[in-house]
């Protein structure tokens, strides 16, 4: 079974947020069908988190899910910044949603 594209995993994962009482947006349009899916959470306390694909060696699922893995965590959002626009630089296709959230959880399959 192939993977969901890119964006319509995005599209129902803001829409499921935004459902939440989550404030959840997209930040950057990637490649359609197939862009890395980046999700930077902003905590409402100055710090940001990063959740980026995980490393296919790192994956116990089958191929079709996604899983992230916490790149940063609670970190200075300039920091979070630069390692996203570094990111862009070299994958002209990734997307960046953004959430506003207190916690963590945001019902991602992560390693």
């Amino acid at each position: 079974m192939q993977q969901l594209r890119s964006d319509i995993w995005c599209a129902a994962f803001v829409r499921r947020h935004n459902d939440m009482g989550k404030f959840c947006v997209v930040s950057r349009r990637g490649d359609a069908i197939a862009g890395q899916i980046w999700i930077e959470v902003d905590h409402l306390d100055g710090t940001i988190s990063l959740f980026t694909p995980a490393p296919g060696a790192m994956m116990d699922l089958p191929p079709e899910d996604r899983v992230f893995q916490k790149r940063f965590e609670r970190a200075d959002p300039i920091t979070v910044k630069d390692r996203i626009a570094r990111e862009i630089e070299f994958d002209q296709d990734l997307w960046v949603l953004s959430v506003d959230s207190r916690g963590d959880d945001l019902g991602l399959d992560m390693v």
